[in-house]
């Protein structure tokens, strides 16, 4: 019996993902197009990794240059200004989902483990009135895995009752390292992965729990 969901945010319950990746090729539009281009296909593979070791990685991976913590955080800045007001705006929540939260809230522990930054992450669900609905908001610098795992100690859950609904292949590896039960929304490429358990309409899963 499901009592604990744990969802990601990006992808599935704010349609946030394409405003992010405009960010970064806003973000870094003074350096060369391609390597641009392989860092936002970098990100598009890694939906639920911080920004922090996406900037890191398109500096030292594919620009090969150093970079320091402190320039990192520099540009994490200016990435959040380039996304954290435009996600307050309501049209981007994912209505099918925001609406089973609103309606199971009380019925099931709500939290949310999120590759975003934490402190723009409250932010932006406090600016869109979800912030009541969840026990817990989490996300970067803390590894998403590192958070679903403080979830499970910190309110003694039973991992066969806790489930995790993310839209990445890095939600799909934060469940299976914690040994919960993962569901795929919103990216089909996970359908391999998740058997019977992918999100085709959150109705059918609804009565499915």
């Amino acid at each position: 019996m499901i009592k604990n969901i744990i969802f990601d945010f990006d992808g599935v319950i704010l349609d946030s993902v394409p405003t992010k990746t405009e960010a970064f090729r806003k973000l870094f539009e003074q350096f060369p197009a391609e390597k641009v281009e392989q860092l936002i296909e970098y990100h598009t593979l890694n939906g639920g990794i911080s920004r922090f070791v996406k900037i890191k990685y398109f500096f030292e991976e594919l620009l090969a240059e150093k970079i320091s913590d402190e320039e990192i955080k520099l540009y994490a800045d200016k990435y959040s200004e380039l996304t954290k007001e435009e996600l307050t705006q309501a049209k981007y929540i994912i209505e099918d989902v925001v609406d089973f939260i609103k309606v199971n809230y009380k019925k099931y522990d709500m939290h949310i483990a999120s590759g975003a930054d934490e402190n723009d992450l409250k932010y932006i669900c406090t600016k869109l009135g979800l912030t009541q609905y969840f026990l817990t908001i989490n996300g970067s610098p803390t590894k998403k895995s590192k958070i679903v795992e403080n979830i499970l100690s910190q309110n003694s859950y039973n991992n066969n009752e806790t489930i995790l609904i993310g839209d990445s292949l890095n939600d799909y590896e934060a469940a299976v390292h914690n040994n919960i039960t993962f569901y795929g929304y919103n990216n089909k490429n996970l359908m391999s992965l998740t058997q019977n358990q992918y999100i085709e309409s959150i109705e059918k899963f609804e009565k499915s729990l």
